[in-house]
C-alpha cells in the first residue's frame, strides 16, 4: 500500500485523504489482478 500512498502523494492527494480511500483502491488493484491472472498468455 506504500505505491498507493506514494502515487497520490505525487499527484498531490493529502495523505489523509489517500489512507481514508485505501480500502477502495486495495479492492481495485486485487480486482484488476485477478482478472490479469485468469487471462490466457498471448
Amino acid at each position: 500500500m506504500s505505491a498507493a500512498l506514494a502515487l497520490g502523494d505525487a499527484l498531490g492527494v493529502p495523505s489523509l485523504a489517500t489512507a481514508e480511500l485505501l480500502p477502495v483502491i486495495e479492492a481495485v488493484m486485487v480486482a484488476k489482478l485477478n482478472e490479469q491472472m485468469e487471462r490466457p498468455d498471448v
